[in-house]
């Protein structure tokens, strides 16, 4: 954990989505305070038409992040993440203003198992970011 999924209309090239990973795993790790070895992050390329997002008017076309990560940052902290994350997808894909909304699904950390790392994530604790 984390596992920060985005959802796009559009395709994208390989070096695009990579250097974008890069950026992601580099920004939530120095904003949230986490190791970048515990971070995944998905781009779901879902095709035009595929995600609309509703309003008093017509729908329009939309962007999403999901994010799963472990529990204990304020809502200080992940505005400030939000912000970031959505003016790199919108200078690196291009996104329109206003097009992506980001969500947090916040969990224990006994609920994310890393095979890479071995073991269950410990509980976040804001030392974490400084080792």
């Amino acid at each position: 954990m984390p596992y920060l999924q985005l959802e796009v209309i559009r395709n994208y090239p390989y070096a695009t989505k990579k250097l974008l990973a890069k950026r992601i795993g580099e920004t939530y790790s120095r904003i949230m305070k986490s190791d970048q070895n515990r971070i995944t992050v998905s781009i779901r390329e879902l095709g035009e038409g595929s995600i609309w997002r509703c309003g008093d008017g017509e729908p329009m076309p939309a962007a999403i992040m999901m994010c799963d990560i472990r529990k204990g940052r304020d809502a200080n902290i992940r505005t400030e993440l939000c912000k970031a994350l959505i003016d790199m997808c919108n200078e690196v894909l291009g996104l329109e203003n206003r097009q992506l909304n980001i969500e947090f699904t916040q969990h224990d950390g006994n609920e994310m198992y890393h095979q890479r790392l071995g073991n269950f994530s410990a509980e976040w604790t804001a030392e974490e970011g400084s080792i």
